[in-house]
């Protein structure tokens, strides 16, 4: 395999940067299960889609919130489904969502702690930037975590109106790096959303290949599939 001549590289956020490349999904539902609350995993999927749902049709996430603000929003919005739909039974659901959003909170920031040394490294070596699928808050998600130094600069959907898998987010990010697709370098967690769109527009692909939210995209293989972000300062010799 091989990536030269690499100018630049550009890496999706969330799965990728925060949760060692496993869905968000399985991420919350281990905060579910620690929490303790009584529901299966397909109810609480049900419920994961309605809020994805809500906060891309209502404004809750405000572009000043943390991670860990934008995690107490969406868990109070799925538990208020469970409870409406009759799943289980609970008067207040507040401390059932701080504890859960604390959960996840704490996981992406170990998963981001463990990616910080690939990330300082890369970016001595090359301009980066960003391009993610997220509410409009994602550079101040980036600060909290203290990130943001690593990137150029950031493509958001909820700011540019454009949303994976539309290959047009990544050609944005391209071009602002100022370099040609087939000089960029693509790292996502995603086969469909981040690795065939960017590699539509000729851009070179590493697939940090996790726990996806379907059976049909962990049965997929590519050729350019990592392990860790750990695996990509081996493959460009840096």
């Amino acid at each position: 395999m091989s990536f030269e001549p690499i100018k630049g590289i550009i890496f999706d956020y969330g799965g990728t940067i925060d949760s060692h490349g496993i869905h968000w999904s399985e991420v919350i539902w281990e905060g579910y299960q620690a929490a303790q609350v009584p529901v299966t995993k397909e109810q609480f999927r049900d419920s994961y889609v309605v809020a994805e749902r809500e906060l891309a049709l209502v404004r809750h996430i405000l572009p000043n919130d943390n991670f860990h603000d934008l995690l107490l929003k969406k868990m109070r919005i799925e538990l208020k489904d469970l409870v409406e739909k009759g799943l289980f039974q609970c008067n207040d659901i507040e401390p059932l969502a701080t504890e859960i959003a604390q959960y996840c909170y704490d996981a992406a920031r170990s998963s981001i702690e463990e990616a910080r040394p690939t990330l300082e490294l890369l970016s001595q070596h090359y301009p980066m930037m960003l391009v993610s699928n997220f509410y409009g808050n994602v550079d101040s998600v980036l600060r909290d975590f203290d990130v943001r130094k690593y990137f150029k600069g950031v493509i958001e959907s909820a700011v540019v109106g454009v949303r994976k898998p539309n290959p047009v987010i990544f050609k944005l990010g391209v071009d602002v790096l100022e370099f040609d697709p087939n000089d960029v370098l693509v790292v996502g967690d995603s086969l469909k959303k981040d690795i065939l769109p960017a590699e539509s527009i000729g851009c070179k692909t590493l697939w940090l290949k996790g726990k996806g939210w379907t059976a049909d995209e962990d049965a997929q293989t590519h050729p350019g599939t990592i392990k860790t972000l750990a695996d990509i300062p081996v493959l460009l010799n840096c």
